[in-house]
């Protein structure tokens, strides 16, 4: 049986940022939080990528929401930035970015304190499980490829 390998990246973004949260239409105070996403890449194309395209692109991205109060910034001046819902708007966002590089987004961790995160998995999404069907059905033509280049020189 052969063996179908996939290799992924991970990248770990930081965003230092105050927002206030909206509770029964009450603001609450702002605070400042330092934001962890941890984002998983996995690599789909044959060509290749640099890992640091992705990290750049995605730096760049956050780049936007660095030292600010999320309130005032989009969407979330008419969005409540709580860690679910930047992390929804974000997954979305980062998705389009990878996809251009040629990878796939396979999953976002997200959290504010380091004894909870917020998972969003791409895993068994029609779109992602094709992908990785199409890169299984390449990896083993490729091994093919290379016995028969093997057997005929």
């Amino acid at each position: 049986m052969a063996r179908t390998t996939f290799r992924e990246y991970k990248f770990k973004f930081y965003l230092n940022a105050n927002h206030f949260i909206v509770i029964n239409g009450k603001e609450g105070e702002i605070h400042p939080h330092t934001w962890e996403f941890m984002v998983d890449v996995l690599m789909s194309d044959q060509k290749f990528v640099q890992f640091d395209a992705y990290e750049k692109a995605i730096d760049e991205y956050f780049n936007k929401y660095q030292n600010r109060i999320l309130n005032e910034v989009e969407p979330f001046d008419h969005m409540v930035p709580t860690l679910e819902n930047m992390s929804d708007y974000f997954a979305d966002e980062i998705r389009g970015i990878v996809k251009e590089l040629g990878g796939h987004l396979v999953k976002m961790e997200s959290s504010e304190t380091p004894t909870r995160s917020y998972v969003i998995s791409f895993e068994r999404e029609q779109e992602y499980l094709e992908s990785i069907r199409k890169s299984s059905k390449q990896q083993m033509s490729d091994v093919i490829d290379g016995i028969l280049d093997r057997i005929i020189d």
